[in-house]
C-alpha cells in the first residue's frame, strides 16, 4: 500500500480502513505487507510507516512488514538505524527495511532536499552510516558529507550510556530500494551491495525487464549469484469472477482503480517525468492517457485470466520473486470487489502461479 486515498478523506478513516485491510491480507495468508512514507501528501499520508506497522505486529501471524520506502533525506541516519533496529525486535525480525531518496516534491521543499544529484549522495550516505552504526560499538565517529555521527564523550560502559540498538536481525535487516525508471542504474547498485529491489506499479514491462538486467549485470559483476527472490514487482492485480467484472472495475468512470491510475499519472506528469513510465518510448502525451497506463500496468480478469496473465508477464520481464498486488481506496463499491480480489488471489490464483515458477525452477 503506497497507499492512496482521495484527498477528502480523513486521515483516522484511512488508517481504519488500512489496519483492516491489512489483517485480511493476513488471514488470507498473504506473506508481505509495505507501506509507504510521506510527510505533505494528505493523499498518501503514512509520516511513520514503523509507527503504523508496529500496530499490526501483535495482531498479524503470517505477515512480513517492509517500509517501501523510508526516504532517508528526510531523516537523521542515527533516528532511522535506532528506529528500525526496535522495529526490528519488536515484530521478532518480521522486517524487510526499503529505502529510498524520495520523490515527492512538497516533502523535498519541506526537507529543503530538492537537488537530485545532492539527494542521491544523502540517500546513499544516510544507509552507509547506519550499517556502520549497526556493525559497531560506541566509541562512534563517523564522518560524512551531511551528517557526522559521534558518541565519545559521554560513553557509561556500567550504564549502558553511548551504546546505540543492533537489530533483530544481524548485521541488519535485508535491504531493499524501489526502482522505476528503464535501465535504472540504482538496480545495479542494489545488486552491486547485496540489497533487493522492488520495481513501481507504474514502471511498463519493457521497463521492469531492464531493471532485472541491470540487477543481474550487477550481480554478475561482483560474483553473485542473480536471484529471483531478491526481486519483488509491484502491479495492480484485479481479480474478479468473470472477465467483463474485473474489466468494468478496472475502467469504470468511477473506480477506485481509474483514480489510481490517473492520480499516478498526474504527479508524474507534474514532475516532467511522463517518458519514465509510458508503454512505447517515443509516445506522444496526448496519446499517453491514464486508460493506456491501466492496460500497460494493471492484471485484471477471472482467476484463469489473471493466472495466464501473470505467466505471461514473468516470462516477459523475468523470474521476480515475488508479486506485490497495490492496494487500493474502499469508496463506494470498491472495499468489497478487493476483498473479493484479495480473496481469489489468494485461494485461486497464487497455489497455481507459485506451482507454475517451482516447475519453471526445477527445468
Amino acid at each position: 500500500m503506497m497507499p492512496v486515498h482521495p484527498p477528502g478523506r480523513t486521515l483516522s478513516d484511512t488508517l481504519r480502513e488500512d489496519t483492516e485491510k491489512s489483517l485480511l491480507a493476513d488471514k488470507l495468508g498473504f506473506e508481505e505487507l509495505w507501506m509507504g512514507e510521506h510527510f505533505s501528501a494528505i493523499t498518501e499520508p503514512f509520516p511513520s510507516p514503523l509507527m503504523f506497522l508496529a500496530g499490526l505486529v501483535p495482531q498479524t501471524k503470517n505477515l512480513t512488514f517492509g517500509t517501501a520506502v523510508i526516504n532517508l533525506p528526510n531523516h537523521h541516519p542515527a533516528i532511522v538505524a535506532g528506529e528500525v533496529a526496535q522495529f526490528d525486535h519488536m515484530c521478532g525480525g518480521r522486517f524487510m527495511l526499503g529505502v529510498g531518496p524520495g520523490g515527492l516534491a512538497s516533502d523535498h521543499e519541506l526537507f529543503e532536499v530538492a537537488d537530485g544529484p545532492k539527494r542521491n549522495r544523502m540517500f546513499v550516505e544516510a544507509i552507509d552510516h547506519m550499517i556502520k552504526i549497526w556493525a559497531s560499538d560506541p566509541p562512534y565517529d563517523i564522518e560524512g558529507e551531511f551528517w557526522n555521527i559521534r558518541i565519545k564523550k559521554a560513553i557509561v560502559p556500567e550504564l549502558g550510556f553511548g551504546a546505540m540498538p543492533k537489530p533483530f536481525q544481524r548485521p541488519h535487516p535485508p535491504i531493499h530500494i524501489s526502482v522505476g525508471t528503464p535501465n535504472s542504474s540504482s538496480a545495479r547498485m542494489a545488486a552491486e551491495r547485496g540489497w533487493s529491489i522492488i520495481s513501481g506499479p507504474n514502471a511498463p514491462d519493457y521497463s521492469i525487464a531492464s531493471h532485472w538486467k541491470m540487477y543481474a549485470e550487477g550481480c554478475a559483476a561482483t560474483r553473485r549469484p542473480a536471484r529471483g527472490e531478491n526481486w519483488r514487482v509491484a502491479r495492480n492485480v484485479i481479480v474478479a469472477p468473470t472477465d467483463a467484472q474485473a474489466k468494468e472495475r478496472v475502467f469504470g468512470q468511477d473506480t477506485a482503480n481509474r483514480y489510481f491510475f490517473t492520480y499516478l499519472r498526474t504527479a508524474v506528469a507534474k514532475a516532467g517525468r511522463l517518458n519514465t513510465i509510458k508503454p512505447r518510448p517515443g509516445m506522444t502525451d496526448e496519446e499517453f492517457t491514464p486508460d493506456v497506463l491501466m492496460e500497460e500496468c494493471a492484471i485484471y480478469g477471472s482467476p484463469k485470466t489473471v493466472l495466464d496473465k501473470l505467466i505471461a508477464f514473468r516470462d516477459r520481464v523475468g523470474p521476480f520473486g515475488t508479486v506485490l498486488k497495490m492496494g487500493v481506496d474502499w469508496g463506494g463499491e470498491s472495499e468489497a470487489w478487493e476483498r473479493e480480489a484479495m480473496t481469489l488471489l489468494a485461494n485461486d490464483v497464487m497455489p497455481k502461479f507459485q506451482q507454475h515458477a517451482a516447475a519453471q525452477a526445477a527445468e
